[in-house]
């Protein structure tokens, strides 16, 4: 990603565009590029896109969870000045805008998801015994797409850093409980918020029935789906994920 990261008080962030203010949620894994096409389209579409750095690996271990993260997108959002946002968040960063929702509904304009994490998801922390095998990890992070060619060598070699890393390691594992804690299949009948859930029906991270099931709990939602994908639409089939959530915006006048 082209975009230059701003740091200011406690937060670092990329802020590209003028307009209604998307904040956009990566994943454990997922660095801020991830979401590069994304930024990019809808930058020019008339909306102002904000990317912040999650605190994952400079939490405290007490604070490394679902709802302190929750907490530290509030006030980034306060901190902004912003009243009300749009939240798009892929795996974890899902998780982390839905539960936000739940806390603070009147911030929270639409809520777009991906390969949310919050009701099922096969542990992206764990498995990790022969983690100083590159080749393990490799197949791990090949998984995560149906195109196995979509995991460069870039992001192989940033999750084997992550991996290897005894701190990092240990608030991943922390996050992937606190995934599992904060299950909120009890809290999504109760969130009227507007909900976009774009989903790959080859994800195995978080299967399709897992979209399905968002998509029965949650009172306004809207399901679409992206074949030949996997766990990262916005990564694997860019265009195609845009034109799904520029038509769903448009469609719902944000």
């Amino acid at each position: 990603m082209a975009h230059r990261l701003k740091k200011e008080g406690n937060y670092s962030y990329i802020e590209v565009g003028e307009g209604t203010p998307i904040i956009v949620l990566h994943g454990l894994m997922g660095g801020l590029s991830n979401f590069s096409e994304v930024s990019d389209y809808f930058s020019k579409k008339g909306y102002k896109i904000i990317i912040p750095e999650l605190p994952i690996y400079s939490m405290s271990l007490l604070k490394t969870n679902v709802k302190s993260f929750s907490k530290y997108l509030h006030d980034f959002i306060i901190f902004k000045g912003y009243n009300e946002v749009i939240l798009l968040g892929n795996s974890l960063g899902g998780h982390i805008g839905l539960y936000h929702t739940k806390l603070f509904p009147e911030t929270v304009k639409a809520l777009i998801i991906t390969g949310s994490s919050g009701l099922y998801e096969s542990a992206m922390g764990g498995g990790y015994t022969k983690r100083s095998d590159y080749e393990v990890i490799k197949k791990k992070a090949q998984e995560v797409f149906y195109d196995p060619a979509v995991a460069t060598k870039e992001i192989v070699d940033e999750v084997y850093e992550t991996v290897n890393d005894r701190h990092k390691l240990i608030k991943t594992l922390a996050i992937a409980k606190s995934a599992i804690r904060h299950n909120m299949a009890k809290d999504l009948p109760h969130m009227h918020v507007p909900t976009c859930i774009i989903w790959g029906k080859n994800d195995t991270v978080t299967p399709p029935e897992v979209a399905e099931e968002f998509n029965m709990l949650l009172p306004d939602s809207d399901l679409f789906w992206i074949d030949k994908c996997g766990h990262a639409a916005m990564m694997e089939h860019p265009e195609e994920f845009n034109k799904i959530l520029d038509n769903w915006l448009q469609k719902r006048e944000f």
